[in-house]
């Protein structure tokens, strides 16, 4: 048995697969603040996953950037207290096998290349809106080379005031602009102007990554209307003759895992 696992900033889900090739329905669990009280419910999870059967492997993703081992987060802004926690290493102590670990922006975008909405594309970009805003460029179904991470929920897109993406239109962001949550937001307009600040992003994104597709996970994406996104960008970008096309993830909150299961696929460890 191999378990899989995608923690984000609002919620964590844990699955199994028992062949290497499918998984089992996630449980889904609000993603406690506190590291202990996180690695403690993972730990419960897993275990309850395993039941009798062997555990070969674990992989999974979380916000943040890692350490150059991937054994913990150094830096995470919607999970501030898990960072610098031995999360690896726990891991391995308690179940005594191998133990991969990656960005769950990243492992999204693996989902989304190698199952989705990226099928057949070489190069995939892949950013994912949701409680905050992350990425990452894919290549031929893998994530590319990098010093520490993909970022680019942090670019800035406001010079005057040093904004960032994540500041502006992040789940968090629209939550405390707008005292509700975002699927309780119903006015046009936010998302209008939603779509206009994320299509500055994307702009950046496509003239630094020139990918062939650029695919929009997270749940907040599921809002923002892909025609206004189309209908700004082309006044962002004006360098390249023509722009990738723009999709939806297909994967939904099963992405992480989907990148997950493949992360293991392509170690040594299936």
């Amino acid at each position: 048995m191999y378990i899989l696992f995608d923690i984000g900033g609002t919620k964590m889900r844990i699955a199994a697969s028992l062949d290497g090739a499918t998984f089992s329905a996630p449980v889904i669990i609000s993603t406690p603040p506190k590291y202990d009280a996180g690695m403690a419910m993972l730990k419960k999870n897993v275990s309850d996953f395993a039941g009798e059967h062997k555990i070969r492997a674990i992989a999974g993703g979380l916000p943040g950037v890692f350490d150059r081992e991937k054994t913990r987060i150094l830096r995470s802004p919607n999970l501030p207290l898990w960072e610098m926690k031995p999360i690896a290493e726990e891991f391995m102590s308690e179940f005594r096998v191998p133990v991969i670990l990656e960005n769950d922006s990243a492992l999204g975008g693996i989902g989304e290349a190698l199952h989705g909405a990226g099928i057949g594309r070489k190069i995939v970009a892949y950013i994912a809106i949701g409680t905050g805003i992350g990425g990452a460029r894919i290549i031929e179904g893998r994530i590319d080379e990098r010093s520490h991470g993909f970022e680019p929920g942090h670019q800035i897109v406001d010079c005057t005031s040093g904004r960032d993406l994540e500041s502006m239109i992040s789940g968090r962001a629209l939550e405390k602009q707008y005292k509700k949550l975002p699927s309780e937001i119903a006015d046009p307009a936010v998302w209008n102007e939603v779509a206009r600040v994320l299509s500055c992003g994307l702009a950046n994104t496509i003239v630094h990554w020139s990918p062939d597709v650029v695919v929009l996970g997270g749940a907040i994406s599921q809002f923002i209307p892909l025609e206004h996104l189309e209908r700004d960008l082309p006044k962002f970008v004006k360098v390249f003759p023509e722009l990738p096309p723009l999709r939806k993830g297909v994967l939904g909150d099963n992405a992480g895992i989907y990148g997950a299961l493949q992360l293991l696929k392509s170690s040594d460890l299936m």
